[in-house]
């Protein structure tokens, strides 16, 4: 057991729920205001591949999540303009993103940088960690809080923000009004359509920042298909929280734990079909608990 619940286990936690609790956020966002979004997935590879190339072409880490925030947000105005403005569905639309960013990244990864499978080079240049020596010596949480990247901060730091937006800030307000009485909200005088455009935008650059989560700080390259289902946990983090902040934050640290301990199992031989699995076994487990929960009792 000390092989496997030791402290690189726990410096690694940050670096594995990061991702998957900044595409939970913004999907929260998506749900709060009407719209079924399950593209968070195929936002956040898009996000990967735009860090990698940002960073490469400008040999900057700003350049990269600068491109990485820029291409979450193209994808979630593409879901807006065919979705929100088109009236397409919602899930055919999420769909199509995710089928188009693999094919598409895979696509210019080859026109590129004549590259298949992985790009890895020296000029892309990482996201730089935090140290902070106050608190690297603290047992169990030194580990975890020392070294880690602003993105990581950045996530945790968001949970409160946006749990205080929407319940305090007129903008949350809004948002909350396009899921739940649109209606009520177009006598005001404000837009659902544009609410939820918004709404999608913002999702967008959340996804696209836990792409560069993952293609710039915990690596250096881009792969094909990184984001590895991460997206779909997302999706099922956001199903089973309903938008409440908190409770995705802790959400997420639990599958971000399962995630690095399969890592963990996996270094010691156990087959990686088996630790790819872990993740989506404790989805299903979680989401079969929550349901049972609802469902309603009969005589």
């Amino acid at each position: 057991m000390s092989m496997l619940f030791d402290p690189a286990l726990i410096e690694s936690l940050p670096r594995f729920f990061t991702p998957i609790l900044l595409a939970a956020l913004g999907g929260a966002l998506c749900q709060r205001a009407g719209v079924f979004n399950i593209a968070l997935e195929g936002i956040m590879l898009f996000g990967a591949f735009a860090a990698v190339a940002g960073s490469y072409a400008f040999h900057s880490w700003e350049a990269g999540l600068m491109a990485a925030m820029l291409a979450g947000a193209a994808g979630g105005l593409i879901f807006a303009w065919f979705s929100v403005w088109r009236g397409g569905d919602d899930i055919v639309v999420s769909i199509g993103l995710n089928i188009l960013a693999i094919g598409g990244t895979a696509y210019l990864l080859r026109g590129l940088f004549h590259a298949r499978g992985t790009f890895d080079d020296p000029a892309i240049m990482p996201v730089p960690q935090i140290d902070l020596p106050l608190v690297a010596g603290l047992p169990v949480i030194g580990p975890m809080l020392d070294g880690q990247s602003i993105l990581v901060w950045l996530a945790v730091l968001l949970v409160p923000v946006l749990a205080l937006m929407l319940n305090r800030h007129i903008f949350g307000l809004r948002l909350r009004a396009a899921g739940e009485n649109p209606t009520a909200l177009e006598t005001t005088g404000i837009s659902s359509r544009v609410v939820r455009t918004q709404a999608l935008a913002i999702c967008g650059i959340l996804c696209g920042l836990a792409g560069a989560q993952l293609s710039i700080s915990n690596v250096t390259l881009f792969t094909e298909g990184m984001s590895s289902g991460r997206g779909w946990i997302a999706v099922v983090i956001v199903l089973m929280c309903s938008g409440r902040m908190w409770l995705i934050l802790l959400t997420a640290f639990a599958f971000g734990f399962i995630d690095a301990l399969g890592f963990r199992i996996q270094g010691l031989g156990m087959p990686q079909q088996f630790t790819d699995a872990l993740p989506y076994v404790l989805a299903l487990a979680v989401l079969g608990f929550a349901y049972s929960r609802r469902a309603p009792k009969t005589a």
